[in-house]
């Protein structure tokens, strides 16, 4: 994203090509009765269902992907699909938005293994600010555009426990659960992130 932008943009409606068929949305319905109409096969209520989370789950997966739009979008059409193939295991123990949440970031972090696999290492930051930073310093950006700057400059463990501790309100005790880390080192995670964004905001 540009410098002078200030957040995540919002997620995009479907498209043709889109995995998730957009069909008309309900205005009326409460989620709960959409939830029992799409686990039932009501593709219309899914959608609407899409529609209601789409925004808020692209800006998290804006966020654990370093800012990358073509890469959070494709795990937006990811994590939806996925979850309507396990529809039939949201026993509606909490609500829909936060079973939905978890499985976005199951996506993204499982996304990013594969990658880290395939890449045989993460990029340490100052790599990867010497390789971003050239002509994308704004100096008039706000700190808010910085701040996105700066956690998009993040290694991606610790960009995932910051953006899921310090942003979307996730223990750590669930983080490590999600992530397959210790609760030890998603803290140790959340100091370096926190570190490293103090030293990035200060230049």
């Amino acid at each position: 994203m540009a410098p002078s932008d200030t957040g995540p943009p919002k997620g995009r409606a479907s498209s043709d090509s889109d995995r998730v068929t957009t069909l008309p949305a309900d205005p009326v319905a409460s989620e709960d009765e959409l939830v029992s109409r799409a686990k039932n096969g009501d593709q219309a209520a899914y959608e609407s269902l899409y529609r209601l989370h789409r925004d808020k789950i692209y800006g998290l997966l804006w966020r654990i992907s370093g800012g990358q739009h073509a890469l959070a979008e494709d795990l937006l059409q990811e994590a939806f699909v996925r979850a309507w193939q396990k529809l039939d295991l949201f026993r509606g123990d909490s609500r829909f938005g936060t079973w939905l949440h978890r499985l976005a970031v199951n996506v993204a972090l499982s996304d990013r293994r594969s990658r880290m696999r395939i890449a045989g290492k993460e990029v340490a930051m100052d790599e990867h600010v010497d390789r971003t930073a050239v002509g994308q310093k704004d100096v008039r950006a706000d700190r808010q555009a910085d701040l996105e700057q700066s956690i998009a400059n993040l290694p991606e463990r610790a960009r995932a426990v910051l953006v899921l501790y310090d942003i979307e309100g996730y223990q750590h005790a669930e983080i490590a659960e999600m992530t397959g880390m210790a609760v030890g080192s998603s803290k140790a995670q959340l100091h370096r992130a926190r570190k490293l964004l103090r030293e990035e905001l200060s230049k």
